[in-house]
């Protein structure tokens, strides 16, 4: 059996608008979609067909580039080019925008709860990234300002079951912060693309991080506990992680998001060619070497750029993807491993 990815629901997601983001509940059943008409909504399945549950479309003035659901899935958080973070939840029959965070001086690009729910992280074009403090009364304080960066912060990612975060940027790198002494500090810098990076998934242990860029690559970072085994890749006091695999000369344009699956291992990516590809990992590889294969390639996934990728967290093989075309797909991807 040849390795598929099959559509299994294409629909037209924001209209006339770019798609720019899609993201699963902790669940799976519910699907947040953003775009260029400054809208979130909220899709389910109903029957054979998806269906907008909630539109969102009174909490920012300028277009929503990133939601992420909370891990208890009660909260939504959208970060938006109108330099704010807002924080929805559902009220009776609807969602409402429960809480504005403010504060980053441009474009907010990427909005992250930590795996405890008592954190969240936001980024931004100022080149900074914030950590916020959540208490029991769901108020909100930043704890931590970290300029680690000297450009444009696209994304931001916390480590699936410790308080480690990630960030990646204009200026080429990748940076893994963690608190100390009552502050968040940048412990490690992750060198070795040759262009922007524009985002990045821990692997479902977390011991993993990938990262895509616009220099058309993916890169694989492994923590290493050995300072003498990270070759220059990484430098911090005490985070050494090293890159054990490059996948380069797959995709002819930049790679805008990667998304590594929770119960197969996969890696999907999601490319400005149009392309959606989908690689897996040799049963060969061995823990300094990660190999993996390119699986399946569909090099028309959408008309226009696909700007992200994300598997179902709970459903193996389900991946949702969007795109400037202002679509969203729901595909099924098999294996014949």
């Amino acid at each position: 059996m040849k390795d598929t990815l099959n559509v299994l629901h294409k629909f037209n997601a924001h209209p006339d608008s770019r798609c720019w983001y899609v993201a699963w509940n902790p669940t799976g059943t519910l699907l947040a979609s953003c775009g260029g008409d400054r809208t979130i909504r909220i899709w389910a399945r109903e029957g054979d067909s998806w269906e907008c549950r909630f539109l969102l479309p009174e909490g920012h003035q300028r277009t929503v580039r990133k939601v992420a659901w909370s891990p208890c899935g009660r909260y939504l958080a959208s970060a938006s080019f109108d330099a704010t973070t807002c924080i929805w939840g559902k009220k009776g029959d609807d969602f409402e925008c429960l809480t504005v965070l403010e504060g980053h001086e441009n474009e907010v690009k990427c909005v992250a709860w930590a795996p405890s729910g008592s954190l969240l992280a936001t980024c931004s074009r100022d080149k900074s990234v914030w950590v916020w403090e959540v208490d029991e009364e769901d108020e909100y304080e930043c704890v931590s300002v970290v300029n680690a960066h000297t450009q444009d912060v696209k994304h931001v990612i916390w480590h699936p079951t410790q308080e480690l975060l990630a960030s990646a940027s204009y200026d080429n790198t990748v940076r893994l912060y963690r608190e100390e002494d009552d502050d968040w500090v940048c412990k490690a810098t992750l060198e070795g693309h040759a262009a922007t990076v524009w985002s990045l998934a821990f692997d479902p242990s977390g011991q993993r991080l990938a990262s895509c860029s616009d220099d058309r690559t993916v890169k694989i970072w492994k923590e290493s506990h050995s300072a003498s085994e990270e070759d220059g890749a990484g430098t911090s006091s005490d985070l050494h992680w090293k890159c054990i695999c490059t996948l380069s000369g797959f995709h002819s344009r930049a790679i805008y998001d990667v998304s590594w699956c929770q119960q197969t291992g996969a890696l999907a990516t999601a490319c400005g060619d149009d392309g959606v590809r989908v690689f897996k990992e040799d049963t060969n590889s061995g823990p300094h070497q990660t190999i993996f294969s390119l699986s399946v390639h569909m090099p028309k996934a959408h008309s226009q750029d696909v700007n992200c990728v994300a598997w179902n967290p709970k459903e193996a093989g389900v991946l949702a993807s969007c795109s400037d075309d202002g679509t969203i797909v729901i595909w099924r991807y098999q294996s014949d491993t």
